[in-house]
Formats: C-alpha cells, structure tokens, sequence
C-alpha cells in the first residue's frame, strides 16, 4: 500500500521550503506549523515527515517544542530527523513525541552506533534518510558527497536490518520538476523487499501513482502541497491509509 506522507521543514519555529537544500532559497509558507500539521490530520492524513532544517545545520536538534506541539495536539504518527548525533537527541526525539527519528549523516559516518540505536529501540522506529547525487551518497545536509554508491549501500543496510528507508535525489528536490522513477525502480529492483518512501520533485497525483506502480511503499509531497499542486483532499482520498 502506497502512504502518503506530507512533509513540514522547520527553521526558526516556521514551516519553509528550501531548493535543492539551500538555504538561501528559502520559502516561508506558515508561521505556526501546528495550524499546518492540524490541516493534515483533518483532511485525513495519518502521518507527517518533520525536518528540523536548523538542527540538520547546527548537529543538534533545534525544533523540539515544536515536535513536542504537534504531537501533544494531534494524532499524527511523526517521523523527526535533522541534527540527531547522540543517544540524548535520540532519546529527547522520541520523548517530544516523534514515533520514528530519521536518521541520515550518523548512520553514514557512525554505523556502529545507528546499529546499536536499532537494537535498542526497533527497526520499527527508525527510518534511514539516504540524499543522493549522481547515484553517490551525501550527508552533512547535502554538502558532503562521499563515495558510497547508493544501491549497494541501501543492500548492504536492508542486510542489515534496516526496514524504512526514504531517498531523495538532490537534483530533483523542491523544483516540482518530477521524481527520479529511474533511480527509485533501479533500487527496487536491486533490494524488492525493501520499505522505499520517494522523497523529492513530486508535482502532482499522477507522480505519485507512478511511484506506486513502481513498488514504493510511500512518497513525502512538500512543495507541492504547499504550492497548491495537490490538495490535502486528493491526497487523503489517494492515501490508502487515511482515514
């Protein structure tokens, strides 16, 4: 079943959109990410992906009481990711509220230690935030390309024990330009069994039904919500989780 999963990127307490990952190209679109989240969950939608731009930038998360807001005021199931390095960011992420962290450049530069975190806490409440550029790795908020490739990479995790995984191709996101359906069926096709969210460039239903086809098990849509490309109500109805 394909989950649709609406995506709220935070810096400074607000709800931003960022190109590409830069910070100068910087979109405000609400001041109070609550009143966002609270549109998600009426318009049906189970869950929500929360950026903490400002904690992926410092190495520490920042945006925990608005974590901790969203979650005391709704229902949503949230994955939380950006600056997670320490057991105590681990263990603060899931005490504000957040069912699952996302967890990107430690489970790249420290393994052992995202490892023993899965051992500790489940499969189930972690999920892995792989970037990708020309089909290497990138971690430190995009601004480090390493020469990890990403299919043998995400094997190589999945092998591991790693369930949830979402990719987003750099090139592709914020630019409501498409998804990378190539790079996406390729790793499918190297890993089937694997938990794939799509994450970048979704402009509308139709990116998603495509995504679908090709065996992901769910999309994060930003921009696109944000700039009215879909409705929260077409995206609910398309959900087969929602309600």
């Amino acid at each position: 079943m394909m989950e649709i999963i609406p995506a709220i990127d935070l810096i400074g307490g607000k709800c931003v959109r960022l190109s590409q990952g830069d910070f100068s190209k910087q979109d405000t679109y609400s001041a109070d990410p609550l009143d966002v989240a609270k549109e998600f969950e009426a318009a049906g939608l189970n869950r929500v992906h929360i950026v903490d731009l400002d904690g992926a930038k410092d190495g520490k998360p920042k945006n925990l009481r608005v974590l901790e807001s969203i979650a005391s005021n709704t229902v949503l199931t949230i994955d939380f990711g950006g600056g997670i390095k320490s057991n105590q960011d681990v263990t603060s992420v899931f005490d504000a509220g957040a069912r699952m962290a996302s967890i990107g450049t430690i489970a790249v530069k420290e393994p052992g230690l995202f490892f023993a975190w899965i051992e500790t806490f489940g499969s189930q409440s972690f999920l892995l935030g792989s970037d990708v550029k020309d089909r290497s790795v990138a971690i430190n908020g995009w601004s480090t390309l390493t020469d990890l490739e990403i299919v043998p990479f995400l094997a190589d995790y999945f092998s591991r024990g790693v369930e949830h995984i979402f990719v987003t191709d750099i090139a592709k996101d914020g630019l409501l330009e498409g998804p990378s359906i190539d790079l996406y069926t390729e790793i499918l096709q190297s890993v089937p069994r694997l938990n794939l969210i799509a994450s970048g460039g979704v402009r509308d239903i139709h990116d998603i039904r495509e995504l679908e086809r090709i065996g992901c098990s769910g999309v994060i849509v930003g921009k696109a919500i944000y700039e009215k490309r879909v409705t929260l109500g077409d995206l609910a109805t398309y959900d087969k989780n929602a309600g």
